[in-house]
């Protein structure tokens, strides 16, 4: 679907934010993500200390044509408490302007070391 979609003209980027030392989760995770550039995908990795003075969201999110969000919710265990689609246009732009601030400053995958 990204593969198709990114030859459509869609541009995909992903940020992640992990807290150092990686934990075999991430790790795993890093080790995976050749799947994502592969399909076209950029993606990049901010430790957390280093966002410590950025505003962020609450909760995971996927920003979509910088309008509709899709909040992802998570169990305290790490399960999925299901999503949540948000269309509020103030919302989204605190959403756009937080990625932005994260993309910025994260490393590219390439470089990011775990």
């Amino acid at each position: 679907m990204v593969r198709e979609a990114v030859e459509r003209g869609v541009v995909f980027r992903r940020a992640r934010i992990v807290s150092e030392p990686v934990s075999d989760y991430i790790r795993y995770e890093h080790g995976c993500t050749y799947q994502n550039i592969a399909a076209g995908e950029f993606v990049r990795w901010l430790p957390r200390r280093e966002a410590s003075d950025l505003a962020l969201p609450g909760n995971d999110f996927w920003l979509f044509d910088g309008e509709i969000i899709m909040w992802n919710h998570f169990t305290g265990d790490g399960g999925s408490a299901g999503p949540e689609l948000d269309e509020r246009p103030a919302v989204a732009k605190l959403c756009a302007t937080a990625f932005d601030s994260v993309w910025n400053r994260a490393t590219p995958h390439e470089e990011y070391r775990v």
